[in-house]
């Protein structure tokens, strides 16, 4: 991928609608642009200043190929930091590969994935973890998801480590300077500072961490399945929180004889919810298979939705559903709340943190639920606005940064050499620079930009 040429590509979605965009960026955008962009009263794209736009049509094989609006941005104030035009033209697959194909016949390169925001950071209009937002901010499935991807955008997350390496940056420069310089007035080095420096880096590092899980609940969803004995309601709570009937409730044991997924926004937490079959054993082969599958998701699962009859004591298969509930986060529901109360509810407590009573029928008890899978994700007390880790490899980073703060400042407070402290020092910052994309090699560039869409 060379970064002098100019590059091409849709970055609307493909598909029928109002409009579709053809991007064009590189120190020839205007020139090739104009190769097939008629304007209405003849005007050059190159002649037009930055912020303009043009209306004229799209010539393609001495044909008009479509009626187009080209927008032109001036380096440095476009998103790439380059000379961009963007054709709009109507929307339709082939119409905008037509005009795509127009413009790479004029002279333009086809973007790779990712390679428009690729620019962007090279050209330093923004950093790697604001870079990484973008994608964010397209595939965001909540409002939360939303927020917290255009907060890191605006810099939230830049800013935080900014200051922790300017801080951690002031101390090795300190050190290094009063061990090179002996001879200069240069004010001695405080070990308590250099304690105290560490650890305000070691809160905001940690912060960060603990909010990782919380944050990925908030971005990509937790895996969740909802499972108890036959008929206590757990296709009834499948279809309250999805929202619509996605299950079959019958009060036929066994109706659900397979696994029911759906992708549902719960509070501020996407679940991609799974409505297994009765755990129960059974001389139904079939209904057996989607038993044996019901326990195998369980002991995958990164949150159990275990359901219980109110109206019903507990019974062998109930104590089992218990048992597995100790192994992973757990929310149980006690269901059926409208019926004479027969259940042990004490004894579910005991075994899980969490109880939520609730009629699946009615709908009554559903906030309650929210707020359980809100607190056990950890979204409940999360701040999208103050900027969260994105990645694993931005977690990777902070993880290791952190680790080599603790080691220095381990080394201060043991009285070890200033040169011990200040080589992990310099491997904290190294690991801040790497995140933020200041010291970050083209493979690191590559796998970041690898998921990106071509248009972005």
């Amino acid at each position: 991928m060379t970064h002098n040429d100019t590059i091409a590509a849709i970055s609307t979605a493909q598909g029928e609608g109002g409009i579709g965009v053809i991007r064009v960026s590189g120190t020839d955008a205007a020139a090739i642009a104009d190769r097939v962009f008629h304007h209405i009263h003849h005007k050059k794209l190159t002649d037009m200043k930055g912020y303009t736009a043009a209306y004229g049509e799209i010539v393609f094989e001495g044909e008009k190929l479509d009626e187009a609006v080209a927008l032109v941005f001036r380096a440095p104030h476009s998103y790439t930091g380059e000379d961009v035009v963007e054709l709009s033209c109507h929307g339709g697959v082939y119409i905008t590969q037509q005009v795509l194909r127009a413009v790479l016949n004029a002279g333009a390169r086809p973007a790779e994935a990712g390679e428009f925001t690729k620019r962007a950071f090279l050209n330093g209009k923004l950093d790697l973890t604001e870079a990484e937002s973008v994608m964010d901010i397209i595939a965001a499935k909540s409002r939360s998801a939303a927020r917290s991807a255009m907060s890191v955008r605006d810099g939230a997350l830049r800013r935080k480590m900014t200051a922790v390496k300017d801080a951690l940056l002031a101390q090795t420069a300190h050190l290094a300077a009063w061990a090179d310089y002996p001879e200069e007035d240069i004010a001695d080095v405080s070990v308590e500072e250099i304690i105290a420096t560490c650890a305000q880096a070691e809160a905001t590092l940690q912060r960060l961490l603990e909010t990782y899980d919380a944050g990925q609940a908030v971005k990509q969803g937790i895996d969740t399945v909802i499972a108890g004995r036959p008929n206590v309601g757990k296709s009834t709570l499948m279809n309250l929180l999805s929202g619509y009937e996605k299950s079959i409730v019958t009060d036929i044991p066994g109706t659900t004889r397979d696994v029911v997924e759906d992708t549902v926004l719960v509070g501020d937490v996407i679940l991609r919810l799974s409505d297994t079959a009765g755990l129960r054993d059974t001389d139904d082969a079939v209904e057996q298979i989607g038993v044996d599958r019901a326990r195998k998701r369980l002991q995958q699962c990164g949150l159990l939705l275990a359901v219980f009859d109110n109206s019903r004591s507990l019974d062998s298969e109930d104590m089992a559903l218990l048992a597995l509930a100790k192994e992973v986060p757990t929310v149980a529901i006690v269901n059926k709340t409208d019926l004479a109360p027969r259940l042990d509810v004490e004894r579910i407590r005991q075994s899980v943190g969490t109880v939520v009573s609730i009629s699946a029928v009615s709908g009554e008890g559903r906030e309650e639920v929210v707020r359980a899978v809100e607190r056990i994700a950890g979204t409940a007390n999360l701040n999208p606005s103050e900027g969260i880790l994105s990645n694993e490899r931005q977690r990777g980073n902070v993880y290791h940064a952190l680790q080599s703060v603790r080691e220095a400042r381990a080394a201060a407070e043991m009285g070890m050499t200033f040169d011990a402290i200040t080589v992990s020092l310099e491997d904290a910052i190294s690991e801040l620079l790497e995140m933020t994309g200041e010291k970050t090699g083209e493979e690191v560039l590559d796998r970041v930009f690898h998921n990106f869409c071509v248009g972005k």
